[in-house]
């Protein structure tokens, strides 16, 4: 089972330039939940994930996360937390496997190795990323989800670039995360075939 989760948002306001991005937001989110942030581009879904993660600022509100105020506590968060973004985020001048060695160097070669198998790049973990296609760099990225021990996930539209069995493997990934006791926040605009989230609509 996964480190137990809840994180309290309480009346969370974000500006950007002189657009208000949400006022006074309040929602909350535990071991075994699935929150989809919704809402059209320019919204401001991302900078609602990354304002809960101390990367954007907020004007007013409170993140409690397992009782602490995570404004004095962010390390309890951060600790707890995995975050992958809509962009990859890899080195293109290393391999597939060099990447997961990157990120997760504690990780044996085997563990590194199941967890490219598990995203269907095995074939392709002593390929430079730079010669992999668009979905297979996401895959890399999203091999981190096999490796991680992290209970919260926030996956900003993880499902770019995927193909229809890639979208599938993932879904798979997240039910068995939910069902273990994680958590996961996700912004996409993909349809959620198998999974059914708690729905948090920001409008622009």
């Amino acid at each position: 089972m996964r480190k137990t989760v809840k994180l309290d948002i309480k009346n969370l306001s974000i500006e950007r330039g002189e657009r208000d991005l949400c006022c006074e937001l309040s929602f909350s989110v535990q071991s075994g939940d699935l929150i989809r942030i919704a809402g059209e581009n320019g919204a401001g879904k991302s900078s609602l994930m990354k304002s809960i993660l101390g990367w954007v600022p907020i004007e007013d509100g409170e993140l409690i996360y397992n009782g602490e105020d995570v404004t004095q506590h962010r390390d309890m968060l951060l600790q707890d937390q995995l975050y992958l973004g809509h962009t990859p985020g890899i080195k293109t001048v290393f391999t597939a496997l060099e990447n997961l060695k990157l990120y997760c160097p504690d990780k044996s070669d085997r563990q590194l190795e199941q967890a490219l198998e598990e995203v269907q790049l095995l074939a392709f973990s002593d390929t430079p990323a730079a010669q992999l296609s668009a979905g297979q760099k996401r895959r890399i990225a999203l091999a981190r989800l096999w490796l991680t021990d992290k209970s919260l996930w926030f996956l900003d539209e993880p499902f770019t670039a995927l193909d229809v069995k890639g979208v599938s493997v993932l879904e798979e990934k997240m039910a068995a995360h939910l069902s273990e006791g994680g958590a996961v926040v996700i912004t996409t605009h993909q349809p959620l075939l198998h999974l059914s989230p708690k729905v948090i609509e920001l409008s622009v």
